[in-house]
């Protein structure tokens, strides 16, 4: 890092994460707007081969993007969806046969050397391979048969921000375009994501309860269980304060021992489905007297500690992530902020990670 580049961040702290954070409702409006018609005719080509079954591939932040998207396609889709373990391909050698297989491999950079080797073998063992990707000239989009664009320009801060509320946008418009339809409710988001952005205040107080917090637990279901990872990865790249994710029903089998009236709990709390099966987590919670925060709609924000409300009426259950994540990267930002720690300098991160 330069002198000059130096002294900027000692001045302005985070002004990086901030202003790609900011860009978030533009970049989803150019992909309503110039991608969706690709997005759509990819779908398409897709659709014609029949895949019986979906294998999704990622790292990081767009790892948490891919869960979203094997919620999508196993509710939306009706198709059996699972998880790549890319270590059995790239250390181990395997090869299994992969003949009418979707495998979607979802990287912010499309340059992870383990993404790349691991979506070349599996379209040499058979698979219909598709690469979502900020990188169109990628060598992850050169070895895939397919590729989509996220179209969220450029992004420098370490902490993923913009590309991950883009890619969640992209693979949703895959989905109803698998199914053979549109997505007319998500034309709202941008202006809604400008809405959210727009409270920074608000969440500047909520974060100063959490400046001296020692841990986080994260807690969710259904479509806000990959909002709950994601959170938990930005505050912990950001602020260094070791945030633990659980699907609520598994937070109920052993974890929730762990939480008192000291460790805040997240709670994403979707309306709808989720929303529902998350309320004996809920109630469990509040009976141990923990302090919760809860992003979510008005009443379960008013029976928490703290909270962010949610302005999710008329927006499908399955849109709302694209909307939860944007008051969580807000507090990470203000969070680390508060800590006197710089959110676009989180020491021993790189923006690609040379895994295999």
């Amino acid at each position: 890092m330069s002198a000059t580049t130096s002294a900027e961040h000692e001045e302005h702290p985070g002004r990086i994460m901030s202003g790609e954070m900011a860009q978030q409702p533009a970049v989803l409006r150019r992909i309503l707007g110039e991608g969706a018609p690709r997005i759509r005719e990819v779908a398409s080509a897709i659709a014609a081969k029949k895949p019986r079954f979906v294998l999704l591939t990622a790292r990081g932040s767009s790892d948490n993007a891919a869960l979203y998207a094997k919620y999508l396609i196993e509710i939306r889709l009706g198709l059996p969806c699972g998880l790549t373990s890319m270590s059995t391909t790239t250390a181990y050698g395997a090869r299994p046969s992969l003949a009418d297989v979707l495998v979607i491999t979802v990287s912010q950079s499309g340059g992870s050397p383990d993404l790349v080797a691991s979506t070349q073998a599996a379209r040499e063992a058979g698979a219909v391979t598709l690469a979502v990707t900020n990188n169109p000239d990628s060598p992850l989009a050169a070895v895939s048969e397919f590729s989509i664009d996220i179209m969220a320009g450029p992004e420098k801060a370490l902490p993923a921000t913009k590309t991950y509320t883009a890619s969640l946008m992209a693979l949703h418009l895959l989905v109803e375009g698998l199914r053979g339809g549109e997505a007319p409710a998500a034309g709202r988001l941008p202006e809604l994501a400008g809405r959210i952005l727009g409270r920074q205040d608000e969440v500047r107080a909520l974060a100063s309860r959490y400046r001296f917090a020692e841990r986080m637990v994260i807690t969710s279901r259904g479509y806000g269980y990959p909002t709950a990872r994601e959170a938990a990865l930005k505050l912990m790249e950001t602020s260094y304060i070791p945030a633990l994710a659980y699907s609520g029903a598994d937070l109920l089998h052993g974890p929730l021992a762990m939480v008192d009236n000291v460790s805040p709990v997240i709670a994403v709390v979707p309306d709808g489905k989720g929303g529902k099966a998350l309320q004996p987590v809920l109630d469990r919670l509040r009976g141990r007297g923990a302090d919760l925060f809860v992003v979510g709609p008005a009443p379960q924000v008013e029976a928490a500690s703290a909270g962010f409300v949610l302005p999710t009426e008329g927006v499908p259950e399955e849109l709302q992530p694209i909307l939860e994540i944007l008051p969580l990267q807000l507090l990470a930002y203000e969070v680390t902020i508060a800590r006197g720690q710089d959110p676009d300098a989180p020491r021993a991160l790189a923006k690609v990670t040379e895994t295999r």
